[in-house]
């Protein structure tokens, strides 16, 4: 079976710059798929492209079996994804209903309003101006217009920036089940423990290139390297066996780093249950996934200003054509114009 997403070579050039260089990766229907990196590592260039807002140089992408690049089929992808951006781009007079009802307007098979804001905890505020809204509940709106199409495919950029733990807890909730019911997601974030909690599989992406991919719990090698045993002392207990290169702190704390954490272990709880000891503290730890992603990226400028930011003004508007400037899928009836990346395209009117 062909995957949700399908990206062979893809190339992407600012001038002398290759933001994104020969990037290939599959995603598969109803899985979560992480992308990672630094400013400037290309993941801005990849998702636009995906979603049918920026063109490309190379390579082939097919997204839901369609390509992004034709034209001809743009009104069918869009009504097939959804996309959460990093900022809120509605008008800010319209009350949380209206602004989930046009939109809901602009697909062949929407979620009902109400279940939408029910998913995204936001019934109380359904008669609220969009204005009046604080930061974290401007992101759930945000995520009920990502859903409100039943999209098979959602696009999450940063979706739980300004959320408190509660928030991010119940946003992750939803995202479960929507994958739950068979939609793929293509997730951007910052946050590492949001990705090792979503994503099935990771691509962190460095220089415009993918440099690893795989399960949170194997990126990098982490599920077979190195473990760091730490435990304490007791002042009047005897002493354990420990293996050469164990580190023994004044403050009686033990670290033990090892390839072979099933045998250092075993050989300290076999003593410990023997002699009648304690080991106050005792934690087994290996690399996080942060670890593995500051190894793989390292410190890398953001030598791409559009991937650094360059998707807006120098006045803070959204540039034309670009995702920060659109939302909904294009029905046909808007004006031609021309992308930022001198592309043609469609910009869609409410």
């Amino acid at each position: 079976m062909a995957g949700a997403v399908v990206v062979d070579g893809l190339v992407k050039r600012y001038g002398a710059v290759r933001a994104v260089d020969r990037v290939s990766f599959e995603v598969a229907e109803g899985e979560v798929f992480a992308v990672l990196g630094p400013n400037g590592a290309g993941k801005t260039s990849t998702i636009e492209i995906l979603e049918g807002f920026r063109s490309r140089d190379g390579g082939t992408v097919r997204v839901l079996g369609i390509d992004p690049a034709d034209q001809g089929a743009s009104r069918r992808l869009r009504e097939r994804i959804g996309v959460v951006l990093q900022e809120l781009a509605v008008e800010p007079f319209l009350s949380v209903r209206q602004v989930l009802t046009r939109n809901a307007g602009y697909y062949p098979d929407p979620r009902p309003v109400d279940e939408v804001l029910r998913t995204v905890g936001l019934e109380h505020k359904a008669d609220a101006r969009v204005k009046t809204l604080s930061g974290g509940q401007q992101r759930r709106l945000d995520l009920g217009l990502g859903i409100i199409g039943r999209p098979d495919l959602l696009f999450l950029d940063e979706p739980t920036t300004g959320f408190d733990p509660s928030a991010r807890r119940g946003a992750w909730d939803v995202v479960r089940s929507l994958t739950g019911g068979g939609t793929t997601v293509i997730l951007t974030t910052h946050y590492m423990d949001e990705a090792e909690a979503l994503a099935d599989r990771v691509a962190v992406m460095s220089g415009g290139r993918i440099v690893a991919e795989g399960t949170p719990g194997s990126l990098g090698g982490r599920d077979t390297g190195e473990a760091t045993i730490r435990f304490r002392l007791q002042g009047a207990g005897g002493r354990p066996p420990l293996p050469a290169g164990a580190d023994v702190g004044p403050d009686g704390w033990v670290t033990v780093r090892t390839d072979r954490e099933v045998e250092v272990l075993a050989g300290l709880t076999t003593w410990a249950v023997r002699e009648g000891e304690a080991l106050p503290g005792l934690t087994v730890e290996r690399r996080t996934l942060e670890d593995v992603y500051l190894e793989l990226t390292g410190s890398q400028p953001a030598s791409d200003a559009r991937e650094a930011g360059g998707n807006r003004e120098a006045g803070g508007a959204p540039r034309a054509g670009t995702r920060a400037a659109r939302r909904v899928p294009d029905r046909g009836a808007g004006t031609p114009g021309t992308t930022a990346d001198g592309g043609r395209e469609r910009t869609a009117r409410p």
